[in-house]
C-alpha cells in the first residue's frame, strides 16, 4: 500500500470542481430530513410543552385537556419513557425534566396527526411550577459560585519566577458573547419502526453513532436495533454534534409507543430558545513582557457559560485552554478553566469548539498592551512567534511541527496586500479626516487538528465495487455543506485510478459504517478519507494482482490510471470495467471495510499534558477597515488571507470553507449579539435575540470590498491523506483582524499610542465607546454592562518610554 501523503499519477484530488450537490442545492432538488416527511403515510407531528420560566420544581403535569383537542393522539411525558429518562452522554439531561431549568425547557411532548393540532394540544396541557431561584448571567454564576464539571488547570514553566523576571506586567479582564449556530435547517428527525420492531430514524445530526446511542438508551433496547441515517444536513457548525439526539430519542419513543411514523421539527424561535450556543467566556489574566515586549509569563482564568447542563462544556474548555497560546510562545504559563452553571440553553460545540475563546483572550491581551508597550501590535504580535529550532513546546507540553510556517503565512499574507503601503496610506487618509478613520490590523492562527478525547480519532469506510465497474462509497462523516462528500469522492476516485463519474456515495448511516466518530475537530476528512482511502487500496490491491495475471506481468509493476490499467514498459492495457468482470468470475472479493486511526496521540486530561493533535493548520489575515467616528459605523474594506490546507484536496471547496469560516467569525466577533433578559419580572431567563430580526447575521452590506484567499503552496502534510490538512475550523479565527482592526481605528481618533478597549461583539456602538474612550486618552469603558473594562489595573516595573525610544 502507498504511502498515506503520497499522490498517483493523474490524480482525481487537486482538482477544483463544485460541490457534489452543488446543483441539487441551487435548484431545490435538495432533499434534507424533513423532506422525506412528504414521502411517508401516516405520520405524526411532535410539538414541545414547554414551561417559560428559567427554574422551577414541576409539581403536576395535566395532559386530559390536551387528549381532547380534536387531532392529537398521545402526550409523551417521562412516565413512557422505557428505558433511562436522559438524552446527555454525562446523564445530566433529563428528557422529561421534573426541574425546569431554562426558560423554554420542554417537559412533554404531544403527537398530533397534523402540526396545528399539535401546537394547540401543547398549548392545553397544564403544568404546575414551584419557581426556584436562577441563575442567569455568567457575572452572577461567578459571583454564586455556580459551577460544575471538570475544573482544569494547564501548567508550564515556572509563572513566579517568569513575572520576576518581566520589566513589564499587566493586568486585566474580558468578557464576551457566544454565538447562535443559525444554520438554515433547524433540528428535524423522522422515525419509524418496521414489523420486526427495528427502529429507523432519519436525523439532521453529525454524530449518528451517538444519537443511536442515545436513542437506544432512552428505549430501553440495543444499538443494533437502532438505526440511524443523515441523508445530508442544512448546516451544523457544531449545532448538531451533541443535540439532536434528544430530539430524535422523542421521534423514536412516539414512533415506538404509537407504531407510526414521528416527525419532529423545530421552527426557529423553538431552535432558538431551546437549543445551545456557542459558549461566552469570561477571563481573568496578568502577563508580563521582557524589555523587547517577548512574553515572559501568563496567568490567566477562563470561566465558560456552560449553561444548565455539562453538554459539550469540559472538552471545549479543554480545548481553549490547549489554544490560549495561539501562534506565541508562551516560557511560563499557568491557565486555569471552569464551566459556569447558569439557567440558560445547554451551551455546546461550535466551530472552533473553544479555540476561538481561548485565542481571542491572547488576541485581545496583546492588542491591549501593545500601545502600552508602546510597540505596534503587528510587530509585537510576529516577536513572540514560535520559531523554528528553539525546542519549543505548547503550555500542555507538544511541540509544535512546522513553526516556520507561521512565519511564512504572515510574511506572504503582506506581501500579496501590499501592507507596508497601504500602512502609509492610511496614515495620510487619517491625518486628513478627523472624523472618520482607516486602520489595518494582522493576525494569524495555529489550530490544532484532532480530537482532544483520543478515542474520537477513528474513521470508518465500507466500499463496494458491482460487477459493471461502478462503485458506491460509505463513510462515518456526515455532509452538512461543507463540501466533506465531495472530498470522498475524490478520494476514492483517485486510489482506484478511476473517473470520478465511476463513483457515487450513499448517505451516512449506523448500519454501514458502525462507531463513528463526529464529523467535527475539522477531521472529517482525515479520519474518513483515511478509512475510504484504506478501504480502496484493499480493493485496488486485489484487482492489481487480477489485472497482472491478465498483463502477464507482475502486480507490483500495473498501474491504474483514468480507468485504464497497464503494465509498466509493456503496451497492452485491460479497461476497469473489462478487470472488474474478470476479478468477478475469478470470486475476487469486490467489497471491503476501512478503517484509519490518528496514529501518534496522547493526552491526560488530569495532567492537562501530552500532544492531541496531529498536526497544526496555520493561516493569517490582514484586514482594513473604516470607522465613522460620530457613529461607529464601520466597513470593511479589503481582507487578505493566506490558509494552509497542506495539499489541498479539492480547491475550490477549501477556498470556500476559508471564505465562509473568515464571515461567521466576523459575525461572532462583531455583530452576533445574545441578549437574555436578566431582571426580575416573569420574562426572566428569556432569550430575547430569538429572531433574524432581533440578532444580526452577517449579510452581503458587512462583505469586504475585497476578499482574496490564497492557499498556501508546497504544503505537504506528511501522514495526512494525500497530504492535505484540515480546513473547517481554523480560517474561522482569521477573522481576529477585523477586530483588531477596529480597536486600532478606534484608537487612531486619540493621541498617538492610545490604548482602548473593545467590547465582544464589536457592534457599532461598542465601536462608539472605544473611539469616546480614545478620545478622552484611552480611558477604559466598553459602554456595556459588563463592568470588565473598568476593572484593569496596569503595572509597569519600567517605563514604556525606555521600550519605546522615547
Amino acid at each position: 500500500m502507498s504511502h498515506l501523503s503520497e499522490r498517483p499519477e493523474k490524480p482525481v484530488v487537486g482538482v477544483s470542481m463544485p460541490h457534489e450537490s452543488a446543483v441539487q442545492h441551487v435548484t431545490g432538488a435538495a432533499l434534507y430530513t424533513d423532506d422525506l416527511v412528504q414521502r411517508t403515510k401516516d405520520v405524526l407531528h411532535a410539538y414541545p410543552v414547554q414551561v417559560m420560566k428559567a427554574r422551577g420544581r414541576v409539581t403536576a403535569l395535566r395532559t386530559g385537556a390536551a387528549l381532547a383537542v380534536p387531532g392529537v393522539v398521545r402526550v409523551l411525558t417521562g412516565a413512557d419513557v422505557p428505558g433511562v429518562n436522559d438524552a446527555g452522554m454525562k446523564h445530566d439531561e433529563p428528557l422529561f425534566p421534573d426541574e425546569v431549568m431554562f426558560h423554554g425547557h420542554a417537559v412533554a411532548w404531544v403527537l398530533g396527526e397534523t402540526l396545528e393540532a399539535a401546537r394547540i394540544g401543547a398549548a392545553a396541557v397544564e403544568v404546575d411550577l414551584e419557581e426556584l431561584p436562577s441563575v442567569i448571567t455568567l457575572q452572577d454564576a461567578i459571583a454564586a459560585d455556580s459551577y460544575h464539571g471538570a475544573r482544569p488547570v494547564m501548567t508550564h514553566g515556572d509563572v513566579d519566577a517568569g513575572f520576576a523576571d518581566s520589566a513589564h506586567v499587566f493586568t486585566g479582564e474580558f468578557q464576551f458573547s457566544g454565538q447562535e449556530h443559525f444554520y438554515l435547517e433547524t433540528h428535524a428527525a423522522l422515525a419509524q419502526v418496521d414489523e420486526n420492531g427495528q427502529v429507523f430514524i432519519q436525523s439532521s445530526t453529525q454524530h449518528p453513532s451517538e444519537t443511536q446511542e442515545i436513542v437506544s438508551h432512552v428505549l430501553g433496547v440495543p444499538a443494533h436495533e437502532v438505526t440511524v441515517q443523515c441523508l445530508r444536513m442544512g448546516g451544523g457548525f457544531g449545532g448538531k454534534e451533541m443535540q439532536p439526539h434528544g430530539f430524535a430519542a422523542i421521534a423514536a419513543l412516539g414512533a415506538k409507543l404509537t407504531g407510526r411514523p414521528v416527525r419532529f421539527r423545530l421552527n426557529r424561535t423553538q431552535d432558538l430558545t431551546m437549543s445551545g450556543k456557542r459558549h461566552g467566556f469570561h477571563a481573568t489574566w496578568k502577563i508580563g513582557f521582557d524589555t523587547e515586549g517577548r512574553i515572559q509569563a501568563l496567568d490567566a482564568t477562563l470561566t465558560a457559560d456552560g449553561g444548565w447542563s455539562l453538554d459539550l462544556s469540559e472538552p471545549v474548555l479543554a480545548r481553549a485552554l490547549c489554544h490560549i497560546d495561539n501562534t506565541y510562545w508562551i516560557p511560563n504559563a499557568r491557565v486555569a478553566g471552569r464551566i459556569a452553571r447558569t439557567n440558560t440553553v445547554s451551551n455546546t460545540a461550535f466551530r472552533g469548539f473553544g479555540g476561538p475563546q481561548g485565542m481571542l483572550v491572547i488576541e485581545d491581551i496583546l492588542g491591549r498592551c501593545a500601545p502600552r508597550l508602546g510597540v505596534d501590535a503587528k510587530e509585537l504580535r510576529e516577536r513572540n512567534f514560535y520559531r523554528p529550532g528553539q525546542g519549543q513546546t505548547t503550555p500542555y507540553g507538544q511541540p509544535v511541527t512546522q513553526p516556520e510556517r507561521i512565519a511564512a503565512v504572515w510574511q506572504q499574507v503582506q506581501d500579496n496586500g501590499h501592507i507596508a503601503d497601504r500602512e502609509r496610506e492610511i496614515a495620510a487618509f487619517n491625518a486628513a479626516h478627523p472624523h472618520t478613520k482607516r486602520a489595518l490590523a494582522v493576525t494569524g492562527v495555529k489550530f490544532g487538528i484532532s480530537f482532544n478525547l483520543t478515542a474520537f480519532n477513528q474513521g470508518g469506510a465500507l466500499v463496494l465495487i458491482y460487477k459493471d465497474g461502478s462503485v458506491l462509497i460509505n463513510h462515518g462523516g456526515t455532509e452538512m455543506g461543507q463540501g466533506l462528500h465531495t472530498k470522498m469522492l475524490q478520494v476514492a476516485a483517485t486510489t482506484l485510478g478511476i473517473p470520478l463519474h465511476k463513483v457515487r456515495l450513499a448517505p451516512t448511516r449506523t448500519d454501514k459504517v458502525p462507531n463513528t466518530s463526529a464529523t467535527a475537530a475539522s477531521s472529517g476528512a482525515d479520519l474518513n478519507g483515511g478509512a475510504v482511502k484504506n478501504a480502496c487500496e484493499q480493493l485496488r490491491e486485489r484487482l492489481l494482482r487480477v489485472a497482472a495475471s491478465q498483463l502477464g506481468t507482475n502486480a507490483s509493476d500495473v498501474r491504474i490510471v483514468e480507468g485504464v490499467a497497464r503494465s509498466l514498459g509493456g503496451d497492452q492495457e485491460l479497461a476497469w470495467d473489462d478487470l472488474v468482470r474478470t476479478a468477478y468470475f475469478q470470486r475476487v472479493q469486490l467489497s471491503a471495510a476501512g478503517y484509519y486511526r490518528t496514529e501518534g496521540l496522547h493526552w491526560d486530561a488530569k495532567s492537562f499534558r501530552g500532544s492531541p493533535f496531529k498536526y497544526f493548520a496555520i493561516g493569517a489575515a490582514a484586514t482594513e477597515v473604516e470607522v465613522d467616528g460620530f457613529t461607529g459605523a464601520y466597513c470593511i474594506r479589503r481582507v487578505d488571507i493566506v490558509h494552509d490546507v497542506g495539499d489541498s484536496l479539492s480547491p475550490l471547496i477549501d477556498i470556500g470553507q476559508v471564505e465562509g469560516g473568515f464571515v461567521q467569525g466576523a459575525g461572532w466577533l462583531t455583530l452576533e449579539d445574545l441578549r437574555w433578559d436578566t431582571g426580575d419580572g416573569p420574562n426572566r431567563g428569556r432569550l430575547l435575540t430569538q429572531a433574524a430580526s432581533t440578532y444580526k447575521l452577517p449579510s452581503f452590506s458587512e462583505m469586504p470590498e475585497e476578499f482574496n484567499v490564497t492557499l498556501l503552496e508546497n504544503a505537504t502534510e506528511e501522514g495526512a491523506v494525500f497530504g492535505s490538512k484540515a480546513v473547517g475550523e481554523p480560517p474561522l479565527m482569521l477573522a481576529f483582524s477585523v477586530r483588531e482592526a477596529l480597536r486600532q481605528a478606534a484608537a487612531a481618533f486619540g493621541p498617538r499610542g492610545t490604548a482602548v478597549e473593545l467590547a465582544s461583539p464589536a457592534t457599532p456602538e461598542a465601536v462608539y465607546w472605544a473611539i469616546e474612550s480614545a478620545r478622552q486618552g484611552g480611558t477604559a469603558g466598553d459602554g456595556r454592562t459588563h463592568g470588565a473594562a473598568a476593572s484593569e489595573a496596569v503595572a509597569v516595573r519600567t517605563g514604556v518610554e525606555a521600550l519605546s525610544g522615547a
